[in-house]
């Protein structure tokens, strides 16, 4: 069995992650740690859990007992953590906010999307679970980034439920706001953009970069790069995210540059033969088909010398605890669809 902390353990986030470890055949949860909830049982709080846990929150930390522990903190706060914490090197850290997904020389956590990273997640000891928009948004672009398909500017719409903003209410989260309605919000300058361009640089063969918004970043434009026009949507459902990526080709339809729709199906298909939960559809896609589920589904459409490519996921599961449960199965050995085998529903 593999012994289990988390951190932050009464957000949206702690309690999906408990309700997926409760239900996965090699998981025991140690402790759920909520300072300001110690001693109150779990399922006070996530009342979903009634009946399925008596487990309580605890204001210790045993690391020693533990095999990993699970950042379900907000943004920031994990690398503040980790500065006035000592945690054992034995015990394997899953941090589910963005303080690690940038490469950088001051930390060694392996940036966790499974689907080009499997390899180096299998051996890390520290693993940075992606963004909900950024797993979303990726894995709709990253064939075409490793075909060296992307050399121009891409626009992409993307809206997301309302447990995307967490747990804590706030004037946009407010179910009578949220109801009926819809708003735009950090156009061009999400946060997720930054580790989005890392990926596709990554991917992509040697030429010119992707870069955050340079209007927004650095005040100029810069005809030395590309960028993803991001506009992210705060929608009036509570879970899923349904994302539409719109990328440029050149020259006639069928040459090399300008692939057909079905070269792109293929290309699509091929790049993610091996991927336990994406999968390519050849079917229009709707939200309800990965709500609930760890899955991220893909579709192309072809026009001409564009492509609109929509890729769907449910952002608490694949884009939040669902893909930090299948990093650490990647990372302890285990099939990787291991306590994540959620099915949707079609109502």
């Amino acid at each position: 069995m593999i012994r289990i902390g988390i951190l932050g353990a009464a957000g949206y986030t702690g309690g999906e992650l408990i309700r997926l470890l409760l239900n996965h055949p090699e998981a025991d949860i140690v402790f759920a740690n909520s300072e300001s909830n110690a001693g109150n049982p779990v399922s006070d709080v996530h009342e979903g859990l009634i009946g399925d846990t008596h487990l309580v929150f605890s204001s210790e930390t045993p690391f020693d007992q533990i095999d990993v522990v699970f950042f379900c903190f907000g943004h920031g706060k994990s690398e503040a953590y980790l500065k006035e914490h000592t945690i054992p090197g034995h015990v394997k850290i899953i941090d589910l906010a963005q303080d690690f997904r940038i490469a950088a020389d001051t930390h060694d956590f392996v940036y966790g999307l499974p689907e080009i990273h499997h390899s180096l997640i299998a051996q890390a000891s520290h693993v940075a679970n992606p963004g909900c928009f950024a797993t979303c948004i990726q894995l709709g672009l990253l064939p075409l980034a490793k075909a060296g398909l992307l050399y121009h500017d891409i626009s992409v719409n993307a809206i997301t439920g309302s447990t995307g903003a967490g747990q804590k209410p706030g004037p946009t989260t407010h179910f009578s706001w949220r109801n009926n309605n819809m708003s735009v919000y950090k156009v061009f300058n999400h946060q997720h953009l930054h580790e989005i361009c890392q990926s596709i640089n990554e991917l992509t063969p040697a030429g010119t970069p992707f870069v955050t918004n340079p209007l927004i970043s650095e005040g100029a434009t810069n005809p030395d790069s590309y960028t993803i026009d991001f506009i992210p949507y705060r929608g009036d459902f509570t879970r899923g995210i349904f994302c539409t990526e719109v990328v440029r080709f050149d020259g006639e339809e069928g040459c090399p540059t300008n692939p057909t729709g079905e070269q792109l199906a293929s290309l699509y298909k091929a790049f993610y033969q091996d991927a336990v939960f994406t999968h390519y559809s050849d079917k229009a896609l709707d939200l309800k088909q990965v709500v609930n589920t760890n899955k991220a589904l893909i579709h192309v459409d072809k026009f001409s010398n564009k492509a609109v490519i929509t890729s769907i996921i449910d952002n608490l599961l694949k884009g939040a605890v669902g893909q930090a449960v299948q990093n650490m199965n990647i990372m302890f050995g285990l099939p990787e669809q291991s306590g994540l085998q959620l099915k949707a529903s079609a109502f």
